[in-house]
């Protein structure tokens, strides 16, 4: 099932539907989740899959305690301001007991928290058991393309757009930026630069115009690896060191995007090797395309992260 959200980029979702989406659903009497839960998780087909999805971004396995920081959820929904974050995090809080203690981090996250918080990102490496992703921010991250265009009819060429304010894009823009296999910019409004490394803005249509769009994290995940892997071209990045509700920790390097040295060194070398070797190529799209379809199942995607908040209180003890 593809996103539906309005759209002025057809590929891209706009939050105009979004909001009224979900603040009509802040009228709805509590009831109608509680009752709701209990038919939802009694249906569910408990196959092996999604509990490995939900022990993937629940990793805790024992009892915890709340730390200071703690909120219930009834004063979640009076604190925080109505925005993304909330409203993702809210569509499967409001199934519980408005008297449930949770912790959570809104934003981009690149640290553990020192308790089990529900947040949107984390790092791939490390005891990372006490960040608990959900699907947070998922108008922005999660969108999917229904791309018309065969890799062979694209062009031999590695595209990016994208704002420039960490060091690895800036020393990724300085190798690339005149490079003529590239077709890379940064697209600041306001940059600290002087507009070095600035070109136009691309929407998506036009970027699945290229057979390579580069993957290249910011403050945490880059955000364009979803629909670049539910497209016919290939995603290139570097090993990601962060990840969300995406798995980015499961993905396969040159099986569902192709793998760069941390440096780019081998950048050119990458992109004339699979602008001639196609069948390799078309392999990878396959899988890339593969993987995405798992995370377009509105309802699958209900039920693991209900799941995913039920071990949460079962192990803080609430439920």
């Amino acid at each position: 099932m593809k996103n539906n959200y309005l759209r002025i980029d057809k590929n891209k979702n706009t939050k105009l539907i979004y909001y009224i989406r979900n603040i009509s659903k802040l009228f709805l009497p509590s009831f109608f989740y509680k009752k709701k839960l209990k038919t939802l998780l009694n249906k569910i087909e408990k196959t092996g899959y999604i509990y490995k999805r939900v022990n993937y971004y629940n990793k805790i396995e024992s009892s915890f305690f709340f730390d200071k920081n703690s909120i219930t959820i009834k004063n979640f929904q009076k604190k925080e301001k109505k925005k993304t974050y909330y409203f993702d995090l809210l569509e499967y809080l409001r199934y519980f007991n408005s008297n449930f203690k949770i912790s959570y981090l809104f934003g981009d996250i690149t640290t553990i928290p020192d308790t089990p918080s529900l947040l949107k990102s984390r790092p791939i490496e490390g005891d990372n058991q006490n960040s608990i992703l959900m699907k947070l921010n998922k108008v922005r991250h999660f969108i999917f393309v229904d791309d018309k265009i065969r890799f062979e009819d694209k062009k031999d060429i590695l595209v990016w757009r994208g704002k420039c304010y960490v060091e690895h894009r800036v020393n990724f823009l300085k190798q690339f930026y005149d490079n003529i296999l590239c077709n890379v910019g940064q697209t600041n409004p306001e940059n600290n630069f002087k507009n070095r490394w600035q070109k136009e803005k691309m929407q998506l249509s036009q970027q699945l115009k290229y057979k390579f769009i580069l993957a290249i994290e910011g403050n945490d995940v880059a955000s364009n690896l979803k629909w670049i892997m539910s497209s016919n071209s290939i995603a290139f990045m570097v090993k990601p060191t962060y990840e969300t509700w995406f798995m980015e920790g499961t993905l396969i390097p040159n099986y569902h995007y192709v793998l760069l040295e941390d440096d780019y060194s081998d950048l050119e070398e990458k992109i004339k090797y699979y602008s001639t070797h196609i069948e390799e190529s078309l392999s990878i799209i396959k899988n890339a395309n593969e993987y995405t379809k798992q995370f377009q199942d509105k309802k699958q995607e209900d039920i693991i992260s209900l799941l995913v908040l039920k071990k949460y209180f079962e192990n803080s003890n609430q439920l």
